[in-house]
């Protein structure tokens, strides 16, 4: 199928195929691993556990051994699912803050978010060790992406940023110094320790659970729906803020609301799952490319791509280097730039 017949394709055609194809992918990310489990097996206990927690008797008699349903339960499927979750939400802070900064290179770690983040895990696996039980490390780095989120806004309104130039400008100051600091905190922790740290900062969905699900799930409902909902002045500010000004978007206040929103879905995919690369600036060209700039689609193509891609790096992550699982933003960064780099190869009359 060409360009001009993917773009006359009705968007809903679009996600129905690409929510088919995320399903088909996470039943072979559950599938796949040190211990292969079939597809019927997968998706018999799937829909067992799923009938059993609405409170309804499963019509499927098990024919596995209880080993094989906690593989799928408790460990693969919350991390496929977090793998989805992260993926899109990666790719719709890409899409988004590609459109408010005009930056064609813009990405979900331009504004230090990642940094914060990365800043509280190292002080939670290195210094307070894990006071609040499982979930210290996310929580940590959720508290420093707000952290870094907060020093890019009263930079930005010290320095009277408000421009999406000065607001980049301002993003990377801050990731700058909240880098130093993390990389303090590394050099005066357990060095015996610091593996810890650097196997994150690589990315991983190892922490995937059950009970932690939840809050990156919600965080990605309400802020893509907040940007779908304003796509028509995403639209409008890729023409310019003058531009997007005189059709009625209020262009300074609308800028700081996107990157608000786009850093707490930052936060949320970053606290649970390491610095993950290329995905939220690779993932959203790649729309653009083959469905034209419409935001109104490149935002919820972007989001369900982004979780395709994610979803598809994990299962390779972990069938690569049996029995160890490769650090799954090592992959997306490898894959992720030999990519863009084909795309601006053979795309080089068009602009990202």
């Amino acid at each position: 199928m060409d360009k001009a017949a993917l773009v006359a394709t009705p968007l809903p055609v679009l996600l129905l195929l690409l929510c088919l194809l995320l399903l088909l992918m996470m039943g072979v990310a559950v599938g796949v691993g040190s211990v292969p489990i079939s597809q019927t097996t997968v998706w018999g206990i799937i829909i067992h556990k799923i009938s059993l927690a609405v409170g309804e008797v499963s019509w499927l008699t098990p024919h596995w051994s209880m080993g094989r349903e906690n593989i799928v339960w408790a460990v693969r499927l919350p991390r496929t699912i977090l793998a989805a979750i992260v993926g899109a939400s990666l790719a719709m802070v890409g899409a988004s803050l590609q459109s408010v900064t005009r930056n064609p290179l813009a990405d979900p770690h331009l504004l230090g978010v990642s940094s914060g983040a990365a800043l509280g895990a190292i002080i939670a696996l290195l210094h307070t060790g894990m006071i609040l039980g499982s979930v210290t490390v996310p929580v940590f780095a959720f508290l420093g992406a707000l952290l870094a989120m907060g020093l890019v806004l009263l930079v930005a309104n010290f320095s009277a940023a408000d421009s999406a130039g000065r607001l980049i400008l301002a993003g990377v100051a801050v990731a700058f110094v909240l880098t130093a600091f993390g990389n303090l905190f590394i050099f005066m922790g357990d060095h015996r320790a610091s593996h810890t740290v650097i196997f994150w900062m690589l990315g991983g969905l190892g922490l995937a659970q059950w009970g932690q699900l939840w809050f990156p799930f919600l965080t990605l409902i309400f802020c893509s729906a907040y940007l779908i909902y304003k796509a028509r002045f995403l639209n409008a500010m890729m023409l310019g803020d003058e531009t997007a000004s005189t059709l009625g978007v209020p262009v300074q206040r609308f800028r700081l609301l996107v990157i608000v929103v786009c850093a707490l879905l930052t936060g949320a995919a970053v606290a649970f799952s390491g610095v993950i690369g290329f995905v939220g600036l690779m993932v959203p060209h790649i729309v653009r490319l083959l469905v034209g700039g419409d935001y109104r689609k490149v935002l919820p193509l972007s989001a369900l791509l982004g979780a395709v891609f994610l979803v598809s790096a994990d299962i390779v992550a972990r069938v690569i280097m049996p029995p160890e699982d490769m650090p799954i933003g090592i992959l997306t960064g490898l894959v992720g730039g030999l990519g863009f780099i084909f795309l601006m190869r053979h795309r080089r009359g068009v602009v990202l």
